[in-house]
């Protein structure tokens, strides 16, 4: 008498080859194949980890000045990574002394900035450390060779979405940019999350800014996100306005092979 087979294989399996999703994985009995079993445990564990894995903010400002980005540390009212997973409010503003900090840099002479950008760990510090660099790599020359007046860098741990309101307004900026490591999936512990805001100030919704998600190599690759948040960023900046109010729907083409301007009007 032949023996079943040790696992039944499923109908729709021609879609794991289009697709990385955990779908058409067979199953032996009632329950899933041991190989797919300990693929689903291994990923899980992998997003734990990315949760509670350390940021190190000085390797980051090191790697942000050797691509000639001007750099400064900043702090959250969550002074640790349990408190930041508990107090999502406290992620969304300032400390006391960074308050301070950034009242005696703004008085300095760095109001009025067209863009503020601010790296956060959040949830991923993996997706931090893996996809800022390769991402502003791209961004930040592209948009210095626009003329845009850029603020120094600013690495904040345990941030959340919100924060870029509260600095945003501090500086005056016309636009926010917070890059920061989204909740882990199951298919990518470190994928990194980009928001922007036009003419950021407390009080904003999610319906005031954008986001770009996904950016990392196995989905939306670093270099193209910065693409996509030129042409995203620029759009804000001319039509003065951004969340459900900008509309992205320009074909993806690469920064390359974009014509080169001297200044946005």
């Amino acid at each position: 008498m032949d023996r079943p087979p040790a696992h039944l294989p499923d109908v729709w399996s021609h879609l794991r080859a289009i697709s990385p999703a955990r779908i058409a994985l067979g199953r032996a009995g009632g329950s899933l194949p041991t190989r797919a079993w300990l693929d689903f445990s291994l990923a899980h564990s992998q997003a734990r980890d990315a949760v509670h894995s350390p940021f190190e903010p000085e390797r980051l400002v090191q790697e942000l000045g050797s691509l000639g980005c001007p750099t400064r540390v900043l702090a959250t009212r969550a002074a640790d990574r349990r408190t930041f997973l508990t107090r999502p409010d406290w992620g969304r503003e300032l400390s006391p002394e960074s308050r301070k900090a950034l009242a005696e840099h703004d008085s300095a002479g760095q109001r009025e900035c067209d863009l503020v950008v601010i790296v956060s760990d959040g949830l991923s510090a993996l997706a931090a450390h893996r996809q800022v660099i390769p991402l502003l790599a791209v961004l930040w020359p592209s948009l210095q060779e626009l003329g845009w007046k850029l603020a120094p860098v600013f690495v904040i741990p345990r941030a959340r979405v919100a924060l870029q309101d509260d600095v945003g307004e501090l500086l005056g900026a016309r636009l926010a940019l917070l890059l920061l490591g989204e909740r882990p999936g199951l298919l990518a512990p470190d994928s990194l999350g980009a928001y922007f805001v036009h003419r950021p100030r407390r009080g904003l919704t999610d319906a005031d800014r954008n986001c770009v998600s996904n950016i990392h190599p196995a989905g939306l690759p670093p270099a193209e996100g910065a693409h996509v948040l030129l042409r995203l960023l620029r759009r804000s900046r001319v039509e003065e306005c951004s969340g459900v109010l900008l509309k992205d729907d320009t074909p993806s083409i690469s920064i390359s092979s974009q014509p080169r301007l001297d200044h946005d009007h």
